[in-house]
C-alpha cells in the first residue's frame, strides 16, 4: 500500500515542480505589468489590498479551524476547510495580481525602527510565500493520494510557514494602509 501511495504521489511531482517555479515567476512578471501601458484604459483597481488582506485574514482563520478539526477527528470538514484555504489563496493571488496591472506600488512612509520592522515583514512574508507553494502542493498531493502518514509529517512544517504567510499578508497591509494614495 505504502509503494502504491508513492507511485501515486510521484505521477504529481513534475506538476508540483512546475507550478512551484511557474507561479512565483507569472505573479513577479505580471506584477510589474501595467495594462495602461498597453493601451487597455482600466480604472486603478484600489479597493482589492483591503479585500486581499481580508482573504488573508480568512485564510489563517480556515488554516486553524482546519488543525482543530483534523484534531478532533472531523476529516471530510478539515479536507473542505483545506481546499477552501487552496481557494483563497489563490483568489488572494489573482487579486494581487489585478491590482499591480492597475495600480502603482505604494511605498513605505514610515521611518526609523518601524521602516525596519515593516521591511523584515515584508521579506520574510514575501520568501515564504514563495516557499510554501511546493509545501501546499506537496501536503496536498499527500492527501489525496492517502498517504497520510507522510501528509501529517509535511503538514507540521507547511501549517505553521502557510500561517505566518497568512498573518503576515494582513500585518504588511495594515502597516502599508496609511500611505495607498
Amino acid at each position: 500500500m505504502i509503494e502504491k501511495n508513492k507511485q501515486a504521489e510521484k505521477k504529481y511531482n513534475k506538476w508540483i515542480v512546475v507550478l512551484a517555479i511557474v507561479i512565483p515567476l507569472v505573479v513577479a512578471v505580471l506584477s510589474r505589468v501595467k495594462l495602461q501601458d498597453f493601451g487597455i484604459d482600466v480604472a486603478p483597481l484600489t479597493f482589492l489590498p483591503t479585500i486581499y488582506a481580508a482573504i488573508n485574514g480568512l485564510t489563517a482563520l480556515v488554516l486553524i479551524f482546519a488543525v482543530i478539526s483534523i484534531k478532533k477527528g472531523h476529516r471530510k470538514r478539515h479536507e473542505n476547510l483545506m481546499k477552501f484555504a487552496i481557494i483563497l489563496s489563490a483568489s488572494f493571488l489573482v487579486m494581487y495580481v489585478a491590482y499591480h496591472m492597475t495600480s502603482d506600488s505604494t511605498k513605505f512612509g514610515g521611518d526609523g525602527m518601524v521602516m525596519y520592522i515593516y521591511y523584515f515583514i515584508l521579506l520574510t512574508h514575501i520568501l515564504l510565500s514563495i516557499v510554501i507553494i511546493p509545501f501546499v502542493l506537496i501536503t496536498y498531493v499527500r492527501a489525496i493520494t492517502n498517504n497520510i502518514e507522510r501528509h501529517k509529517k509535511i503538514a507540521k512544517i507547511t501549517f505553521p510557514l502557510w500561517l505566518y504567510v497568512a498573518v503576515t499578508g494582513v500585518i504588511v497591509y495594515l502597516m502599508i494602509s496609511p500611505y495607498y494614495a
